[in-house]
């Protein structure tokens, strides 16, 4: 599921729930060729796997990973609240109400393209949103 709309600057808030482990996460100025998603992602998935740290999908993979005394911020099993904010090359987020990331990347600055709700398949993922807000900048 993705926006019509090239979101450059916003500020999304949304709430997602993990019903069983996988990697699934929100994608920003992407674009979409078949099912191929090339742009960022802010990572969702179970504890010890980055929720809130940025990878760049069929470029230079992982641009920020969570430390791992933030790992404990995700709530397992519970709605979380994710909220992400771009403008221009600069990128922040946080999980529950805690600074996930917060750094500056020239080519993010040059992306444009869809938000989007991302999810693999197999292994029986399965994850619930809600409450999706994006406010332009």
């Amino acid at each position: 599921m993705s926006t019509e709309k090239f979101y450059k600057n916003f500020d999304l808030s949304l709430q997602f729930k993990q019903e069983a482990n996988g990697n699934s996460g929100v994608f920003f100025r992407s674009t979409f060729e078949g099912t191929k998603v090339s742009g960022w992602q802010v990572e969702v998935a179970p504890p010890g796997h980055d929720t809130g740290g940025v990878y760049e999908s069929y470029g230079r993979g992982w641009l920020v990973q969570i430390p791992e005394e933030k790992e404990t911020i995700l709530k397992p099993g519970a709605w979380n609240t994710l909220r992400i904010r771009v403008e221009g090359g600069h990128v922040q987020t946080w999980l529950n109400g805690q600074p996930m990331v917060d750094f500056t990347d020239e080519k993010i600055g040059q992306g444009e393209g869809a938000i989007a709700l991302q999810i693999h398949d197999g292994g029986g993922i399965k994850v619930r949103w809600k409450d999706l807000i994006v406010n332009q900048l």
